[in-house]
């Protein structure tokens, strides 16, 4: 999938959380490329630094917001600066949060302090982002959100007792905004990422755990980071203008088994 180069965001304001690395930078740049003014946010000031430059170095237009999605006052800090002067916020990625890692454990053996780290991160912190940017949006009565999940939004995972139930909630947290806000003229989907080339994805993986993983999309190989992003970029336009409540697949085929 390619995003369209007709598609225009002129004179729109984006948040784009998650933005320093991956799917979020690869999307906060195509969203810019197209005329969006982007706010970039996440907690690293650096890496914040590097995709601003490469949305200037493409001739667009953004700034870098440091933010914790899982502190509310750095969210509903994050969200105004973003909206800027006149307050407006017309399209935002959710795409923070931390992974599941390795340390595969049944349910009964899962670490409680990592779960409830997935629960604070991946979870609360996409409903502190929605609530901010959802209701900068309804006074408007206008705008597009999507938030970055994962193949796990949709099935479970042995092991991963904590990711699962953080991006379940998420995808759970995407249909009930579509259901509030759909009469306003907002539409709230989730992108069902699968395994990503990304410092994230790869950080702490053998060569033998990435290639298990690998197997299990129907393509054989992992997505790039582009990949993802047109598929969000599609969601935030006019395109997908009678798409709300969806969690969509972007996965090679590792949700049809």
């Amino acid at each position: 999938m390619s995003t369209n180069s007709t598609v225009r965001f002129d004179g729109l304001r984006a948040l784009v959380t998650g933005g320093g690395t991956g799917i979020g930078r690869a999307t906060a740049v195509t969203l810019a490329r197209q005329g969006a003014y982007v706010s970039v946010a996440g907690r690293t000031e650096a890496t914040l630094r590097e995709t601003i430059d490469e949305i200037r170095a493409e001739g667009g237009q953004g700034q870098a917001v440091i933010c914790d999605v899982s502190d509310e006052d750095s969210v509903k800090n994050a969200v105004s600066v973003a909206a800027g002067e006149q307050q407006r916020l017309d399209v935002a990625v959710n795409s923070a949060g931390v992974s599941g890692g390795d340390a595969l454990r049944p349910l009964a053996d899962y670490d409680t302090a990592q779960f409830d780290r997935m629960l604070t991160v991946d979870l609360r912190g996409t409903f502190l982002c929605m609530k901010y940017e959802l209701a900068l949006m309804a006074d408007r009565r206008s705008g597009a959100i999507v938030n970055v999940g994962s193949g796990t939004s949709l099935v479970g995972v042995p092991g991963f007792a904590g990711y699962v139930a953080a991006k379940h909630g998420a995808a759970g947290l995407t249909k009930t905004a579509a259901l509030d806000y759909g009469g306003l003229g907002i539409r709230v989907n989730t992108v069902a990422a699968g395994l990503v080339e990304t410092p994230l994805v790869a950080t702490g993986r053998s060569e033998e755990t990435m290639a298990a993983r690998i197997a299990q999309h129907p393509l054989g190989r992992i997505a790039q980071a582009q990949e993802i992003a047109d598929a969000i970029v599609w969601l935030c336009s006019g395109q997908s203008s009678f798409v709300t409540g969806a969690i969509i697949p972007v996965d090679g085929g590792y949700t049809v088994h």
